[in-house]
């Protein structure tokens, strides 16, 4: 891979496992300077010494809660401290509850809004000035069910519904400012994440995962499940100069999953 981001700082938040990991791992191998924020010290390090270990660079990690605007800030001064800016941010982080939903209580809607909605809004406030000044991007990783409504998964869809609504929002702001945002929406993916989604699927229909699994893939019409690296590919790409005159679009990276016209 070219070194096509050299010299450009990238922050990605929930880049400690996942689709955030595969993205953060894909700009170190791009040549950017990279930092992962996540919540926990233990996976950061794990995720730091990967990635060292595949492309000769380790990451710099900022662990902080994001579900709080004191987080949030914690991350943005950490960042501005050690490179004076930032030229990509990436808000990967989001772990929403699937479920039956007369059994999932209000914390477990507010700690989905929290750390994938409000993280986001609150990272993209404190970091525009100096997005706006280097003419940079955002990202945003949101999911399928933004689109899609799913009675299973209304915490994730709720949540997913509004970062797209924010993030066409927020475009109208980066026309004006010369900051490229767009959106992602992955299909389901081989992360723990996932796992734990079918985990709790499981448990609401009285199913084992595996089966949960394959009625997804079937339903869905599926040849495999995604992979990390299938979004961070179209990331790099929504970031590179050659995709400067894409704006507020959300692209669907699910194998042909979503249903609808867009």
């Amino acid at each position: 891979m070219t070194k096509q981001f050299a010299g450009k700082v990238v922050l990605v938040s929930g880049g400690s496992r996942g689709i955030g990991f595969g993205i953060g791992q894909a700009f170190a191998s791009a040549g950017a300077e990279v930092v992962l924020a996540a919540s926990s010290e233990q996976t950061l390090a794990a995720a730091a010494a990967a990635v060292a270990a595949k492309v000769g660079r380790r990451p710099a990690t900022i662990a902080a809660d994001l579900r709080a605007e004191v987080g949030c800030r914690a991350v943005f001064e950490e960042v501005m401290t050690r490179y004076s800016g930032c030229d990509i941010l990436v808000n990967s982080a989001g772990a929403t509850k699937a479920g039956d939903f007369l059994a999932l209580p209000d914390n477990d809607w507010q700690d989905g809004f929290d750390l994938k909605f409000f993280a986001c809004v609150r990272l993209c406030r404190l970091f525009w000035p100096v997005l706006a000044e280097r003419h940079g991007h955002v990202v945003n990783i949101i999911g399928g069910a933004a689109r899609t409504p799913d009675p299973g998964f209304l915490i994730g869809g709720s949540v997913n519904a509004a970062m797209a609504n924010f993030t066409k929002g927020l475009a109208g702001l980066g026309k004006r400012a010369g900051v490229n945002v767009n959106a992602i929406y992955p299909g389901m993916t081989e992360t723990e994440r996932v796992e734990q989604l079918f985990e709790q699927r499981a448990r609401a229909a009285g199913k084992s995962s595996a089966e949960i699994r394959q009625e997804l893939i079937a339903r869905e019409g599926l040849q495999r499940l995604g992979r990390p690296e299938d979004i961070a590919a179209l990331t790099l790409f929504l970031c590179g100069e050659e995709a400067r005159h894409i704006q507020g679009v959300a692209i669907a990276v699910d194998g042909g999953a979503t249903p609808g016209l867009y």
